[in-house]
Protein backbone atom coordinates (compact mmCIF):
# COMPACT_ATOMS: atom_id res chain seq x y z
CA UNK A 1 0.00 0.00 0.00
CA UNK A 2 2.74 2.61 0.84
CA UNK A 3 4.10 1.62 -2.62
CA UNK A 4 1.25 2.67 -4.58
CA UNK A 5 0.69 6.06 -2.60
CA UNK A 6 4.61 6.80 -3.13
CA UNK A 7 4.03 5.64 -6.95
CA UNK A 8 1.26 8.20 -7.42
CA UNK A 9 2.97 10.63 -5.50
CA UNK A 10 5.72 10.11 -7.91
CA UNK A 11 3.61 10.35 -11.29
CA UNK A 12 1.14 12.92 -9.73
CA UNK A 13 4.32 15.14 -9.35
CA UNK A 14 6.02 14.14 -12.76
CA UNK A 15 2.68 15.42 -14.73
CA UNK A 16 2.89 18.39 -12.65
CA UNK A 17 5.87 19.17 -13.84
CA UNK A 18 5.61 17.77 -17.31
CA UNK A 19 2.56 20.41 -17.46
CA UNK A 20 4.05 23.21 -16.05
CA UNK A 21 6.90 22.97 -18.86
CA UNK A 22 3.97 22.86 -21.25
CA UNK A 23 2.35 25.89 -20.09
CA UNK A 24 5.64 27.74 -20.16
CA UNK A 25 6.48 26.55 -23.70
CA UNK A 26 3.21 27.18 -25.70
CA UNK A 27 2.76 29.93 -27.96
CA UNK A 28 1.10 33.08 -25.66
CA UNK A 29 -1.31 33.29 -28.92
CA UNK A 30 -2.48 30.09 -29.46
CA UNK A 31 -3.61 29.46 -25.64
CA UNK A 32 -7.49 28.79 -25.31
CA UNK A 33 -9.59 30.69 -22.41
CA UNK A 34 -7.03 33.05 -20.00
CA UNK A 35 -3.53 34.50 -20.91
CA UNK A 36 -0.65 32.07 -20.59
CA UNK A 37 0.41 34.03 -17.31
CA UNK A 38 -2.65 33.42 -15.75
CA UNK A 39 -2.33 29.64 -16.68
CA UNK A 40 1.00 29.39 -15.03
CA UNK A 41 -0.20 30.66 -11.57
CA UNK A 42 -3.11 28.60 -11.37
CA UNK A 43 -1.02 25.53 -12.35
CA UNK A 44 1.90 26.76 -9.61
CA UNK A 45 -1.03 27.33 -7.05
CA UNK A 46 -3.02 24.17 -8.07
CA UNK A 47 -0.94 21.27 -9.18
CA UNK A 48 -3.56 18.88 -9.55
CA UNK A 49 -6.49 20.36 -10.63
CA UNK A 50 -4.27 23.16 -12.70
CA UNK A 51 -3.10 20.71 -14.62
CA UNK A 52 -6.14 19.04 -15.40
CA UNK A 53 -7.69 22.57 -16.31
CA UNK A 54 -4.77 23.17 -18.68
CA UNK A 55 -5.15 19.85 -20.06
CA UNK A 56 -8.50 20.33 -20.42
CA UNK A 57 -9.39 24.15 -21.09
CA UNK A 58 -6.22 25.72 -21.75
CA UNK A 59 -3.82 23.97 -24.02
CA UNK A 60 -3.33 25.10 -27.30
CA UNK A 61 -4.63 22.53 -29.98
CA UNK A 62 -2.17 20.21 -31.42
CA UNK A 63 -1.94 20.21 -35.42
CA UNK A 64 -1.63 16.31 -36.55
CA UNK A 65 1.93 16.48 -37.37
CA UNK A 66 3.10 13.77 -40.71
CA UNK A 67 4.87 10.75 -39.57
CA UNK A 68 7.16 10.89 -42.67
CA UNK A 69 8.75 14.28 -41.65
CA UNK A 70 8.78 17.22 -43.73
CA UNK A 71 8.25 16.61 -47.62
CA UNK A 72 11.64 17.34 -49.26
CA UNK A 73 15.46 17.74 -49.13
CA UNK A 74 16.10 20.24 -46.08
CA UNK A 75 16.92 23.85 -47.66
CA UNK A 76 19.97 24.80 -48.39
CA UNK A 77 19.98 28.64 -46.47
CA UNK A 78 18.02 27.66 -43.54
CA UNK A 79 17.72 30.77 -41.72
CA UNK A 80 16.28 32.55 -44.56
CA UNK A 81 13.14 30.49 -43.57
CA UNK A 82 12.21 31.86 -40.93
CA UNK A 83 8.69 33.60 -41.23
CA UNK A 84 9.72 37.36 -40.21
CA UNK A 85 11.89 37.84 -42.70
CA UNK A 86 12.09 40.64 -45.17
CA UNK A 87 11.41 39.63 -48.80
CA UNK A 88 11.12 41.40 -52.34
CA UNK A 89 7.73 41.92 -53.23
CA UNK A 90 8.39 41.49 -56.54
CA UNK A 91 11.25 40.12 -58.50
CA UNK A 92 12.52 43.55 -59.73
CA UNK A 93 12.88 44.56 -55.92
CA UNK A 94 14.95 41.56 -55.83
CA UNK A 95 17.33 42.48 -58.84
CA UNK A 96 17.42 46.08 -57.75
CA UNK A 97 18.69 44.80 -54.01
CA UNK A 98 21.51 42.47 -55.32
CA UNK A 99 22.29 45.16 -58.13
CA UNK A 100 23.20 47.63 -54.76
CA UNK A 101 24.85 44.74 -53.25
CA UNK A 102 26.93 44.47 -56.11
CA UNK A 103 28.09 48.16 -55.99
CA UNK A 104 28.73 48.25 -52.84
CA UNK A 105 30.70 45.31 -52.90
CA UNK A 106 32.78 46.89 -55.72
CA UNK A 107 33.54 50.31 -53.74
CA UNK A 108 34.41 48.83 -50.91
CA UNK A 109 36.86 46.70 -52.88
CA UNK A 110 38.17 49.50 -54.80
CA UNK A 111 38.69 51.44 -51.43
CA UNK A 112 40.11 47.99 -49.57
CA UNK A 113 42.74 48.31 -53.26
CA UNK A 114 43.75 52.18 -53.26
CA UNK A 115 44.33 51.43 -49.27
CA UNK A 116 46.69 48.11 -50.23
CA UNK A 117 48.12 50.58 -53.18
CA UNK A 118 48.63 53.76 -50.12
CA UNK A 119 50.56 50.95 -47.66
CA UNK A 120 52.98 49.57 -50.56
CA UNK A 121 54.15 53.08 -51.62
CA UNK A 122 54.62 54.24 -48.73
CA UNK A 123 56.53 50.87 -47.94
CA UNK A 124 58.45 51.15 -50.52
CA UNK A 125 59.38 54.98 -50.09
CA UNK A 126 57.66 56.32 -52.82
CA UNK A 127 60.13 59.90 -53.85
CA UNK A 128 56.94 62.66 -55.01
CA UNK A 129 58.10 65.23 -58.04
CA UNK A 130 60.56 67.51 -55.91
CA UNK A 131 62.55 64.83 -54.43
CA UNK A 132 61.11 64.75 -50.63
CA UNK A 133 59.77 61.62 -49.25
CA UNK A 134 55.87 61.64 -48.77
CA UNK A 135 52.55 63.35 -50.95
CA UNK A 136 53.35 66.71 -49.47
CA UNK A 137 56.03 67.71 -52.45
CA UNK A 138 53.36 66.65 -55.39
CA UNK A 139 51.54 68.59 -57.76
CA UNK A 140 47.99 66.60 -56.76
CA UNK A 141 48.75 66.47 -52.82
CA UNK A 142 46.60 68.61 -50.20
CA UNK A 143 44.86 71.13 -51.68
CA UNK A 144 46.22 70.45 -55.07
CA UNK A 145 47.62 73.70 -55.58
CA UNK A 146 51.13 72.11 -56.66
CA UNK A 147 54.51 72.04 -54.75
CA UNK A 148 55.82 73.97 -52.08
CA UNK A 149 58.16 75.95 -53.81
CA UNK A 150 56.64 79.19 -52.35
CA UNK A 151 56.91 79.94 -49.43
CA UNK A 152 54.91 82.96 -49.68
CA UNK A 153 51.81 80.55 -50.90
CA UNK A 154 48.23 81.02 -48.47
CA UNK A 155 48.46 77.91 -46.36
CA UNK A 156 44.97 77.16 -46.38
CA UNK A 157 42.15 76.39 -49.22
CA UNK A 158 41.76 79.35 -50.93
CA UNK A 159 37.91 80.18 -51.49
Amino acid sequence: MVYLALLLTVASLTFWVYVLFDVIGSDSDAVRLLPKPAWTVIVLLLPKVGALLWFVLGRPRRDAVPAAGPAGPPPAFPEYEHPNRARGVTPEDDDEFLRRCRERAEEQRRRARRAQEERERGAHGDRTLDGRDGPEGREDGPGGRGTDDDPQAPSGPVA
